[in-house]
């Protein structure tokens, strides 16, 4: 017998069906359902999958699926068919159609003449041929069936133009599937949710181990506990775990995004001199190309941090009007500290001079990003106030 199936032929189970079809593995889909798919594994354990595999025969229309072990899930509360193949079967295809190509399936089927009065009680391995179009799409999978490949079948194609050009017409459809509590090695099926809180699969494309939280598959981390090497983990697995990234910079997960474990100290300047006679507080200047200066930072677990402000400022021909330089803080567009003279790095002459000043910034969100952008003002709105190499610093306190 090529293809071997249990419980199913109404002739008896032969002893040799019992051996092969004992499989052990149903991945649930639900309280009486299982996923399909097809048992992994290869004989020399390089490749995920091997069972079933399928190679077209040059120069023809026909191919050859090897051996493997599959479970085909019935619908409704039917149950799960065990089906092992135990040597080669040869599958044939139709000649193209003379204007446009098709897309046939190779599927792994099952009849159960109680249950569909097909009159057969049997497994196989079969084609579905698809019907030719502009746009060809695969046929549709029989209701008990499990599809294995899509080939593409040109326009015109047959036996006596050189058959079916296999290097580039098999698409591979296989799945696979274990035994409940197993890890599941994902094959065509990354997407496919989870069936219960806790399950596992090995993702080979991402790199990791994930687990099903009930919503989406969660990478587990490759060291709980530790922290993880750059380039493995996009999504952390729990608040606090940490993680190595390609710059060199160790962060930590805060249970939505990645943050600086270390969150500062940060530090930007403009170098560019610009003037206003604004005697309000405003953070555009003219005659330079740094429009704003602004400085983001993420508040450290203390919520606290020192914010430093300083430039080289005169104001022009007047010696008693006053140039002030203030930092204003947002969180988004909500204002948590308004630029204040008492706040101010201030001078004041035709000689310009440095100034700044340190500033201790209480009450933050921990993890929370903020904004500081420098605002500058002249105490009269007939002298312009001038300001170069203007700096901001922001540093945690712990």
């Amino acid at each position: 017998m090529t293809v071997r199936y249990g419980w199913l032929s109404p002739d008896g189970q032969t002893r040799a069906d019992t051996r092969h079809t004992a499989l052990g593995a149903t991945t649930p889909a639900g309280p009486l359902q299982s996923r399909l798919g097809i048992l992994p594994g290869t004989d020399d354990g390089q490749f995920r999958i091997g069972g079933l595999g399928m190679a077209g025969t040059t120069g023809t229309m026909t191919a050859v699926v090897h051996p493997g072990r599959a479970v085909v899930q019935g619908p409704g509360t039917r149950g799960a068919y065990p089906v092992a193949l135990d040597e080669d079967v040869t599958v044939s295809f139709a000649p193209g159609d003379a204007q446009y190509g098709r897309v046939d399936l190779v599927v792994l089927r099952v009849y159960d003449d109680e249950a569909d009065g097909s009159g057969r009680s049997e497994a196989a391995v079969e084609t579905v041929q698809g019907t030719p179009a502009a746009v060809p799409a695969a046929p549709a999978s029989p209701g008990l069936a499990l599809p294995l490949f899509q080939v593409a079948v040109p326009a015109g194609t047959s036996a006596g133009t050189g058959g079916i050009p296999w290097a580039t017409a098999i698409t591979d459809l296989r799945t696979t599937l274990v035994s409940v509590g197993g890890i599941l090695p994902v094959y065509n099926n990354a997407t496919v949710e989870g069936s219960y809180r806790g399950q596992y699969q090995d993702n080979e494309g991402e790199g990791t181990l994930q687990r099903w939280s009930g919503t989406a598959w969660v990478p587990y981390p490759k060291a709980l506990g530790g922290i993880a090497p750059a380039g493995v983990l996009t999504t952390g697995g729990y608040p606090g775990q940490y993680r190595d990234t390609a710059a060199g910079q160790l962060q930590r997960w805060n249970g939505s995004s990645w943050q600086p474990a270390v969150p500062g100290p940060v530090f930007t300047q403009s170098l560019d001199a610009g003037s206003t006679t604004s005697t309000t507080y405003t953070a555009t200047l003219a005659g330079t190309a740094v429009t704003s200066l602004t400085l983001n930072f993420t508040a450290p677990p203390s919520g606290s941090v020192i914010i430093g402000i300083g430039a080289r400022v005169y104001t022009a021909g007047s010696e008693t009007v006053t140039a002030h330089l203030s930092p204003q803080v947002t969180l988004g567009s909500t204002v948590i500290w308004a630029p204040d003279d008492e706040r101010a790095a201030s001078g004041s002459g035709a000689v310009s001079k440095s100034v700044s000043t340190q500033l201790r910034l209480n009450s933050l969100t921990p993890g929370a990003t903020y904004t500081v952008t420098a605002m500058h003002r002249s105490t009269s709105a007939s002298v312009t106030c001038w300001f170069d190499t203007i700096h901001l610093r922001v540093d945690p306190i712990s």
